[in-house]
């Protein structure tokens, strides 16, 4: 594969708005919300959700860094991309929250409570919602990137795309829609798991099961990339 071809040389107003909205969504996440510290207990308080806070920041910071480098590659602006672009925008502000809510409850059970979850759960039988809740938001985020790639690799004679640059679009394609399958898998997980002290951990394992994307996506990643021929290297 040759190197990769910038085919968004400008930015295009959606493309622009998406930037903004990614933004506005990141303020949102701020570790103290919109409440200022007004005593050093308060901003212990509020530092005690930085592992929450930089978890779902860069969750974020991926799928807009993933819409950065799919825009840059493919330059595509028609009606199709810009309908998917803005529905990620619209799903990335409803997912924010429940991110960081998931994140906090994570944190603050490895801490035994040190680290605060910042939300009130009135037992644990409302961790379900919570799951179930963040499995929809980041599974619909998933199918969204996942189409817009698939956009892409349906468009890639109308853009030029070469062999190499055709499969990448289609793995990509491929790993993001491994998410809503995950998710899938996780939803049910929350459905099945009794959410009650005596599970122990397995109340857990709706959230451990997203594990399984750090490995199986650079395993797809790694066998779509192409074999570097004697020419290449030299």
């Amino acid at each position: 594969m040759t190197g990769v071809f910038d085919r968004g040389e400008t930015t295009t107003r959606v493309e622009a708005f998406v930037d903004a909205a990614f933004a506005f969504a990141l303020t949102l996440l701020a570790i103290a919300g919109d409440h200022i510290p007004s005593s050093v207990d308060e901003l212990v308080a509020a530092t005690k959700g930085l592992p929450a806070y930089a978890m779902s920041f860069l969750l974020v910071v991926k799928v807009w860094s993933s819409h950065v480098e799919w825009s840059r590659r493919y330059g595509l602006d028609d009606a199709t991309s810009q309908r998917l672009s803005l529905l990620l925008v619209f799903l990335v502000l409803v997912f924010v929250y429940p991110l960081k809510m998931v994140f906090g409850a994570l944190f603050s059970a490895l801490s035994d409570g040190w680290l605060p979850a910042n939300f009130t759960l009135s037992g644990i039988a409302e961790l379900p919602s919570l799951f179930i809740t963040f499995g929809v938001a980041f599974g619909s985020l998933g199918a969204v990137m996942s189409g817009l790639y698939l956009h892409a690799w349906r468009r890639r004679a109308a853009i030029g795309l070469d062999a190499d640059e055709a499969t990448m679009a289609r793995t990509r394609a491929l790993t993001w829609g491994l998410i809503p399958v995950v998710a899938a898998i996780s939803i049910a997980a929350a459905l099945l798991v009794p959410a009650r002290e005596e599970s122990g951990w397995w109340l857990g394992l709706p959230g451990f099961v997203y594990f399984a994307l750090n490995i199986v996506t650079p395993l797809i990643l790694r066998r779509a990339r192409p074999k570097q021929t004697p020419a290449d290297a030299r």
